[in-house]
């Protein structure tokens, strides 16, 4: 049992501190993985020197409201790092005024995108309702202990700056990845139907051969995701359908740009009709169906999926 979870309110000043350096400490961890000879606890006085260009120590005690020591300690470290320059001040010879080196405007420069990863997991993280601090800071360590702080980073990171996502068409070689990423979602959300094993395993004969299309999301030499358009007459009606993404992708909108490139798909080639099952449970799903120009309309009794108790037709073709 953790001992500073069972003390309560009274212990929050420890809890909060105990936080402050497992997020200190992952994201240094990043820092360090990725090659950039930086500190997080630098950042703030960093930052502050970025935004308004020129400083003195003074105007960044007050800013951050931290100690004269402490705030030399970081500036001498940033010196030490050929990160910022110091140079005598104007009107004061007692004070210094300091700036970025053009080292310091080249970290920005790599840097900006990992922090922008940084701001996003946080935010991710801390999207959480609850009824006090105490409540929010349990389900943060929660998800802390799911995924650790620093691999949600790099995962965001890698995704969204390092790799190039490529939303590819069919090919045999594939087709194994169509069959587990979908098997895997029905398993995690539902269950797996007789009818789904069948089609799933056999993506050419039921879907391609039919006139139908499937697509991938590729991540450099990884499958990430996939998608089906399935014809379901010869009048120009598909079904959007077997959309799945990798478990350790989801939640980077993945899921989004297969649904995109099959709106793009079905316009080009001039489908009738779009429609999607899918399940009210589903809430994130639907709200982004939605989102995408799909409406609801009434499921017929004959519904080919037990799992689905909800129709939508998209309406902008």
């Amino acid at each position: 049992m953790d001992a500073l979870q069972g003390i309560g309110e009274i212990g929050i000043g420890s809890r909060l501190k105990r936080l402050s350096e497992y997020m200190m400490k992952d994201t240094q961890v990043v820092y360090d993985t990725l090659g950039f000879d930086f500190d997080p606890y630098l950042f703030p006085t960093f930052k502050i020197i970025l935004h308004k260009k020129e400083v003195t120590n003074t105007e960044i005690n007050k800013s951050l409201k931290t100690s004269q020591p402490a705030t030399t300690q970081v500036i001498n470290k940033l010196e030490k790092k050929g990160l910022v320059v110091l140079k005598g001040h104007p009107n004061d010879k007692r004070k210094k005024v300091i700036s970025l080196s053009k080292k310091g405007y080249d970290l920005v420069k790599e840097i900006q995108p990992l922090w922008k990863s940084i701001e996003y997991t946080i935010k991710e993280y801390t999207r959480i309702t609850s009824d006090s601090l105490i409540e929010h800071i349990n389900s943060l360590e929660k998800k802390f202990i799911e995924k650790s702080f620093s691999e949600a980073i790099m995962e965001h990171y890698t995704l969204n700056h390092k790799k190039q996502l490529e939303i590819i068409e069919f090919k045999e070689e594939y087709a194994k990845h169509f069959y587990e990423l979908n098997i895997e979602w029905l398993k995690t959300y539902f269950y797996v139907e007789p009818f789904d094993e069948e089609v799933l395993s056999k993506p050419q004969k039921y879907i391609i051969d039919k006139g139908g299309h499937v697509f991938f999301a590729k991540l450099n030499d990884e499958v990430v995701g996939t998608v089906a358009l399935m014809p379901l007459d010869d009048k120009g009606t598909f079904e959007l359908t077997k959309m799945a993404v990798s478990p350790k992708h989801r939640g980077y909108k993945i899921g989004q740009q297969l649904m995109t490139k099959c709106i793009d798909f079905a316009k080009e080639h001039q489908f009738s009709t779009l429609l999607l099952y899918s399940n009210t449970l589903l809430e994130n799903a639907i709200y982004i169906y939605r989102k995408y120009g799909f409406l609801e309309v009434p499921l017929e009794e004959n519904s080919p999926y037990k799992r689905s108790d909800i129709k939508m037709v998209y309406k902008g073709l």
